[in-house]
């Protein structure tokens, strides 16, 4: 009887914890680039929190102090669950979850409000739904290995030795 193992990459990682790496990687980047003037238009008038931060990664995206925090925080606990198969897979299915509720509030909540928090416009709301529609893909796609490490199965059919 033998089982079948993970088939990780060169690096000795699997694929779950390459993906969640490199998610992390990007939100740390895009975390850093928000506090970046020039990269982040309107850097001035950056704000803590709240809809009126009208500071734009890329010109696009709307983003404060606390979306740029949030974005290296969610890099830091990518990384840290890249350790094992495991956690990358859950930090890419919990996080894509995240990321669909974030889509759904943006879409429910009037941005000009209060409970424009963190800040979103359109473009935001697209991206996380993109976001949590790929991280959500990665963690089923690349959650075969973990369980296929943990069925043993056997080799050989009928009469094999």
């Amino acid at each position: 009887m033998s089982t079948r193992t993970p088939s990780p990459t060169s690096t000795g990682r699997s694929s779950a914890q390459l993906a969640a790496g490199i998610v992390a990687g990007v939100f740390l980047l895009v975390g850093i680039l928000g506090f970046i003037p020039g990269v982040t238009t309107d850097y001035d008038q950056m704000g803590f929190a709240g809809h009126g931060s009208m500071a734009m990664l890329f010109g696009v995206f709307m983003v404060s102090t606390l979306h740029n925090i949030v974005h290296l925080l969610f890099g830091v606990v990518g990384l840290a669950c890249a350790r094992t198969s495991r956690a990358a897979r859950l930090y890419l299915l919990v996080g894509g979850v995240v990321y669909l509720v974030l889509w759904l509030y943006g879409l429910l909540i009037d941005h000009g409000s209060d409970a424009n928090f963190v800040p979103f416009n359109n473009a935001d709301n697209w991206l996380h739904l993109g976001l949590g529609i790929g991280m959500i893909a990665l963690g089923l796609l690349t959650g075969h290995e973990a369980r296929d490490a943990a069925t043993p199965t056997a080799t050989g059919g009928p009469g094999a030795g």
